[in-house]
């Protein structure tokens, strides 16, 4: 006797039976459940699996929607940055110009209590010096049609500068105290010894002192009365005293009251 069935039929038949029992199973298990109360296992299955692919598609859409929207931004977003680059720039311009007037703020203050005893004198900024270093000159920013006029002393904080051998309208120069070309009238202010301070270049040479005086090391050297200088200005201090065997005079080396290297603004005189 041949069979009505073929082996296709008979997978197909084991399929159908393997479903219906894989179904009936599913069922069970969801009637258990819901008698118990609590989600079955394969609710749990499908939601995270609903969960995991929504999640995706939401994350899509939203880096769609934000890419297409910084696209549309892009030209507002770099007229913003172009604005906020020149605040920034106009801030840190800003920022050097405070920083450079506080740097400044202490000498000018100190300048400033040098010309409340000098009422007359004429408050002055150094704006250059001689860059080859061959004379020690500086140049101040006040001139002529400031008042200023040639051998008028001029003032630092500290003490003598030196005095005025150029005037222009709007600029002068000054011979420092420390050109060798530079001679003021001096006082040893302890003994009251007078002598002639002249420049080394670096320092300041106190000559023609009588050997009679006993100088001694930090004795302050200041100014005789003359036409560039009322007396009593600081010099600067002895820091050596040279004797020579004979002679006439003594001399001393004396470091000025003024620091040249860092001088920014003077006090010229009114000539007397």
């Amino acid at each position: 006797m041949v069979s009505i069935f073929t082996y296709r039929d008979e997978r197909k038949l084991f399929a159908v039976i393997g479903a219906i029992v894989v179904a009936a199973l599913i069922a069970l298990v969801q009637i258990d459940a819901a008698r118990s109360g609590r989600p079955s296992f394969f609710s749990s299955a499908a939601t995270a699996v609903f969960g995991f692919f929504q999640t995706g598609l939401s994350a899509g859409v939203d880096a769609t929607r934000n890419g297409v929207g910084s696209l549309l931004d892009a030209p507002h977003l770099a007229g913003e940055n172009a604005t906020l680059a020149e605040r920034n720039r106009a801030l840190e311009a800003q920022n050097a110009r405070l920083r450079e007037a506080l740097s400044a703020a202490p000498d000018a203050a100190a300048i400033e209590r040098v010309a409340a005893r000098e009422p007359s004198g004429i408050l002055a900024a150094t704006i250059g010096f001689d860059p080859e270093n061959q004379s020690r000159i500086v140049t101040l920013d006040k001139g002529a049609l400031a008042g200023v006029r040639i051998d008028a002393g001029v003032l630092g904080a500290t003490g003598v500068v030196g005095r005025v051998v150029v005037v222009e309208p709007f600029t002068s120069k000054v011979l420092l105290l420390t050109d060798a070309a530079s001679k003021v009238p001096a006082v040893v202010q302890r003994g009251r010894w007078w002598g002639i301070a002249t420049g080394t270049n670096t320092r300041v040479q106190l000559q023609y002192v009588s050997q009679d005086a006993k100088l001694r090391r930090g004795d302050l050297v200041v100014t005789g009365e003359g036409r560039s200088f009322h007396a009593g200005l600081p010099i600067g201090r002895i820091l050596q005293v040279f004797h020579s065997e004979g002679a006439l005079y003594q001399t001393a080396l004396v470091e000025p009251a003024v620091a040249f290297g860092r001088l920014g603004h003077v006090l010229v005189l009114p000539l007397r």
